[in-house]
């Protein structure tokens, strides 16, 4: 699933833990597939990215919460190579604030970004997928899907919400030679980390028993070996990759 000929879509992919995914499957050789909702110029420059690092990049601009866009999206990756060997659904945002004084949007964006774009997606990726007999779907969750946090309850379900779809879909499709599977970050360094307050980020750092936080690379690993043949056994399964935050 990873070697030259494989062709990978990646949500999300225009910086961030979907910038590093889609550069470590372009550094074995793979077709990218970047979708981007609205940074053009990050998303050309991952694209730059790819292509000098091995791999053949196709930008596919479009919300993936959106069922008209995301036909769009599946129908140009396949006109252009025939086939789908991995989805990595990473799309998603934050909108944080206590649930008393969260809105009825604040809720309903977060949702529909981090959640109902990852149905979306999955639905379009398995028809290729069944017709081929293999595929790998890769869900990129969070720790607060499995523990919550104070101030994220939007963010929580929607993650909370991705692992049940990750273990329903891996019953449904196991059989036709199809893994799917969830990785829980913790706390990664990226823009959204970035933005915290430094006593916030201090203060969690403190709690995470390797004393620092992670890469988009480390998550980037993760992902690449369960879209592997050597994680051909492995389906419906949440991988942590946190430094034992979590745990």
């Amino acid at each position: 699933m990873t070697d030259s000929a494989a062709v990978i879509l990646v949500t999300g992919a225009s910086r961030g833990i979907g910038r590093a995914i889609a550069l470590r499957f372009a550094r074995a050789g793979g077709r990218i597939g970047i979708n981007f909702r609205g940074n053009t110029a990050a998303a050309e420059e991952t694209a730059s990215a790819v292509e000098q690092a091995g791999g053949e990049p196709l930008l596919l601009p479009g919300d993936v919460s959106d069922p008209a866009a995301v036909t769009t999206i599946f129908d140009t990756l396949l006109q252009r190579w025939g086939r789908l060997d991995v989805l990595v659904n990473n799309a998603g945002i934050v909108r944080d604030i206590l649930v008393l004084r969260m809105s009825d949007e604040d809720w309903d964006q977060v949702l529909d970004t981090n959640l109902r774009s990852a149905f979306l997606c999955t639905r379009a990726a398995l028809r290729p997928m069944l017709r081929q007999r293999r595929g790998r779907i890769i869900n990129v969750a969070s720790i607060a899907g499995l523990r919550g946090n104070a101030g994220q309850a939007n963010y929580a379900a929607s993650k909370a919400g991705l692992i049940g779809l990750t273990k329903s879909v891996a019953r449904e499709v196991a059989s036709r030679g199809i893994t799917v599977n969830a990785v829980a970050p913790g706390l990664i360094e990226t823009d959204i980390t970035r933005q915290m307050p430094e006593r916030a980020r201090e203060a969690l750092i403190q709690q995470i028993p390797m004393g620092c936080m992670g890469t988009p690379e480390d998550v980037a690993e993760v992902v690449f070996f369960l879209a592997s043949d050597g994680a051909r056994y492995v389906t419906g399964q949440t991988i942590v990759v946190d430094g034992g935050l979590a745990m």
